[in-house]
């Protein structure tokens, strides 16, 4: 999968040529792929044109995301005068939380879907649109490199280009150099295989069931965190996705939390001491271990969690469109919830305050 281009409110970047299935000449269409942007909603009754463009030439046509106070997501695609719209109803109630948006499209395969993930936790819902139709490549470089052309929300955090249906869902968090301790000893994760053996902090060995990847553009709730040495039992740096989750156990955790262990989103640690946002290229991929019971793995003496999918192989149109989507549904586990409580914002101040003092 590859991205053609970033863009924020300030502008951006696209580069046909980045295209995995060679180059993208200007003045064609995508056959397939994804438009994806990360905003806040407004709170109360405020109408966002999240996103919005609009050309004359060579034909008429015009593209716009919009949020509707009623609590839902309008999509109007048109070409000529064929204007198509589509209506996501949006769950989420707290409007002040991050969601993402992506519309994908299969030109050939005739199918569109349009999803919105509250990112945090990492909900998802979609709508399938019938005959979806590619998007032409001048319209994506002018969205993405040319403010002018386009009208976008100040609350917009980014929007990418892809020329891949991107998967939504469950979503992985470790950086390819990550040592992930195996009963052989430490191993990058992105060299961990399908049976090989991990070993959980306690000492527990546990096989692979898979490993899953995905690149991501490096920005909102993709862009990664370097967790640094010295803290979290680490002996060494690593570099995680905010959505990666910290084990942390000990008599605070029990005294505070009545349990034996809590997990902590890295983005909750971010503080630019023990942890803080990390620069790079402008795309990150992240790997991530399934394992039977959602068991902790150990990176570099830290306590993680493994992935967590839920019931997702109960449920058939979620599986296709995530990043499990090939693998055997049968010898996927199931994980009723989350082998820990998960911490909230304040929570994990609170935590690393008392730790501190």
């Amino acid at each position: 999968m590859a991205w053609l281009g970033v863009t924020d409110c300030g502008g951006g970047w696209f580069s046909p040529g980045a295209s995995a299935g060679g180059v993208v000449h200007p003045g064609t269409l995508l056959p397939r792929g994804t438009l994806m942007l990360e905003a806040r909603l407004a709170p109360g009754n405020r109408p966002q044109t999240l996103l919005a463009f609009e050309r004359a030439h060579p034909w008429p046509g015009r593209f716009s995301l919009q949020a509707l106070p009623g609590g839902s997501v309008v999509m109007v695609e048109a070409q000529g005068n064929d204007p198509r719209s589509t209506v996501l109803p949006c769950p989420y109630e707290d409007r002040t939380d991050i969601v993402r948006l992506s519309y994908s499209w299969d030109g050939p395969a005739r199918y569109g879907r349009l999803t919105i993930e509250r990112t945090h936790p990492g909900h998802t819902h979609s709508v399938t649109l019938p005959a979806a139709r590619p998007m032409a490549v001048d319209d994506l470089q002018a969205i993405m490199c040319h403010p002018g052309r386009r009208e976008m929300d100040t609350e917009v955090i980014f929007a990418a280009i892809s020329d891949r249906v991107e998967p939504v869902g469950p979503m992985p968090g470790l950086t390819a150099q990550t040592p992930v301790m195996t009963h052989l000893g430490e191993k990058p994760v992105s060299r961990i295989r399908r049976g090989d053996v991990v070993l959980t902090d306690t000492g527990e060995g546990v096989p692979v069931l898979q490993v899953v990847r995905r690149t991501v553009p490096a920005r909102g709730s993709f862009r990664p965190i370097r967790l640094r040495a010295g803290y979290f039992g680490l002996r060494r740096d690593i570099v995680v996705a905010p959505c990666q989750k910290l084990v942390m156990r000990g008599s605070q955790v029990e005294y505070m939390f009545g349990s034996e262990a809590v997990l902590v989103p890295a983005r909750h640690l971010v503080n630019n001491v023990a942890a803080r946002w990390a620069n790079g290229p402008e795309t990150v991929c992240y790997y991530q271990l399934l394992l039977p019971g959602h068991e902790t793995v150990t990176a570099a003496g830290c306590a993680l969690a493994s992935l967590f999918i839920g019931r997702i192989r109960r449920k058939p149109d979620d599986l296709a469109a995530s990043v499990l989507a090939g693998f055997e549904r049968a010898r996927l586990p199931e994980h009723a919830q989350p082998a820990w409580p998960v911490l909230k914002p304040f929570e994990a101040v609170t935590l690393a305050a008392e730790r501190a003092a």
